[in-house]
């Protein structure tokens, strides 16, 4: 159960989910799809790997924000899924908390329960409301973090098990529920490919919509690239009016919009360091597990990393000057065939594969 038609694979959550049915299908495993529709259409692609697909509306009247439930659990709430369901016996995969409404289900009493974690998400939400300048947005998220907390608190111990995202979150979820397996994110990526040559650019990317992907686009322009001279380019959709503002303010930074999949594809695979911090050290990102498999140098801070395994295969700094000296140095240091050995070993436990054995056995 998908909380949203997951093709196109181009943003965090959704490449997870998507790539995760590829790994099934090839895995030999049966996929019934069930997916809510708010704001993509319908995709012929997922009758490629899914021996059915069901699209469901999502419910987004704005009356469902004084419910008890969670706005992003309520208006996924829908008696045909429910219907259609409990027609079989098989194991039911919600893709976060998002889906869970249907385990409170009378006609559902018994199923298999299985819940992917993708966040904690109440944290997630905090965080969001910290970052976010919009008084009306950031009431919203406050509101929903509190109601998040307690709704989780209600329905996980209904789970069969939940697969955590990363390790950081693995363990909050055994402290809480004492029924969590880690199963890292799924991606595009089949295997590693060396670097031939060196970069001229450093890049960031992400969805430049989200506050906690603005700020940290902010702080590269701000307070690390305004210390070096480096050439820097941050690829997004919908940056801010302030970040567009701030990267014309300096020529050697370069801000490209609303570009594709394959063009932050082929800039990731050509920069010579991939530069993403965080400021919000929530689950896995899946922007991180790209660099790594298909880039070069990778620098962040310690939010992007700490308690994701991934520590040993990163640059980390947290002070913008001490982040602006490692740019200029990995600039001038070519990726070497032994940090590729250990790259390649250190990411065997992160292939879908892996994964993909994990989820068979547990459903």
């Amino acid at each position: 159960m998908s909380f949203t038609i997951p093709f196109p694979a181009n943003y965090g959550g959704i490449i997870d989910v998507f790539y995760k049915i590829k790994s099934f299908k090839k895995a030999g495993v049966q996929v019934i799809l069930h997916c809510y529709q708010y704001n993509r259409n319908e995709a012929a692609e997922l009758q490629q790997y899914c021996q059915e697909v069901h699209y469901y509306k999502r419910n987004m009247n704005p009356a469902l924000l004084i419910s008890a439930k969670p706005f992003i659990v309520a208006s996924r709430q829908n008696s045909k899924l429910i219907h259609r369901l409990a027609q079989d016996q098989y194991p039911i995969l919600l893709e976060g908390i998002h889906c869970c409404a249907l385990m409170e289900s009378p006609a559902l009493k018994g199923r298999k329960f299985l819940i992917r974690n993708h966040n904690i998400e109440h944290h997630y939400y905090r965080h969001l409301a910290a970052g976010e300048k919009n008084l009306l947005k950031k009431w919203f998220f406050q509101i929903e973090s509190r109601k998040l907390a307690r709704y989780e608190k209600k329905i996980f111990p209904l789970a069969h098990q939940i697969l955590g995202i990363s390790k950081k979150d693995t363990e909050y979820l055994k402290k809480h529920y004492k029924k969590s397996t880690h199963v890292s994110a799924f991606h595009q990526f089949e295997s590693l490919k060396f670097p031939n040559s060196s970069g001229k650019f450093a890049f960031y990317h992400g969805n430049l919509a989200i506050s906690e992907n603005n700020l940290a686009a902010l702080f590269l322009v701000e307070k690390v690239f305004s210390q070096t001279n480096y050439p820097l380019i941050i690829g997004g959709n919908a940056p801010s009016k302030e970040l567009v503002a701030s990267c014309k303010k300096n020529a050697h930074i370069t801000l490209q919009a609303n570009i594709d999949s394959a063009q932050i594809m082929s800039l990731l695979e050509n920069a010579q360091v991939n530069v993403l911090p965080t400021f919000q050290n929530t689950g896995i990102k899946l922007k991180l597990l790209a660099a790594l498999f298909a880039g070069k140098h990778c620098l962040v801070n310690t939010p992007m990393v700490e308690g994701t395994g991934l520590e040993g295969l990163c640059e980390i700094q947290d002070d913008p000057t001490d982040f602006a000296k490692r740019v200029n140095e990995l600039a001038k240091k070519s990726f070497s065939k032994e940090q590729f050995t250990q790259r390649t070993k250190m990411l065997d436990p992160f292939k879908n594969s892996h994964g993909t054995n994990q989820c068979v056995d547990l459903l």
